[in-house]
């Protein structure tokens, strides 16, 4: 059985949990949150949040790409959220490599050449926050009035630590 026949079978379970209710299509608490793809990262449950409450934008890193700013900007304006928290973590597999050391493996496995792609990579994890909150701050498809937070999450305690500019 493929995990994705498991997921079909769980899903029956949840279901018969979820009910009827429809929920609106905002974010009740009008928050956007920008984080990384781990699966050791319940953002949700971590965050004290209920289906429903925010948006959660979701990559490699939890870096912000155009892509996300993209995302976020729908996520305004159309869907009212006016905050912003991103969330980078600890133990990240960006941190695992260098965008010469990725390209050249992809060359290797695959034989495409990605030489000068940034995958985004970094070794400061809250330096890597504050890069982030900055670009969001300088973006002109962000608003001024947009509050933006930033935290780093710690995959071994649960524990979510704030992450300020300097």
């Amino acid at each position: 059985m493929s995990y994705f026949e498991k997921f079909i079978s769980a899903n029956q379970a949840y279901v018969a949990l979820h009910g009827n209710a429809h929920l609106p299509l905002k974010p009740k608490t009008k928050v956007a949150i920008v984080t990384c793809m781990d699966s050791r990262l319940h953002v949700a449950q971590a965050l004290g949040l209920a289906l429903g409450d925010a948006h959660i934008l979701r990559n490699a890193g939890g870096r912000v790409t155009d892509d996300m700013i993209r995302s976020l900007l729908i996520s305004q304006q159309q869907m009212g959220t006016r905050e912003i928290v991103v969330l980078h973590h600890t133990d990240c597999g960006a941190q695992t490599f260098t965008n010469q050391g990725l390209a050249s493996h992809i060359k290797e496995k695959l034989g495409v050449d990605v030489s000068g792609q940034d995958f985004l990579p970094f070794t400061d994890i809250e330096e890597s926050v504050r890069e982030d909150m900055l670009l969001l701050q300088k973006s002109p498809l962000i608003p001024d009035d947009i509050l933006i937070n930033g935290a780093v999450y710690d995959v071994d305690t649960g524990r979510m630590t704030q992450v300020n500019l300097k």
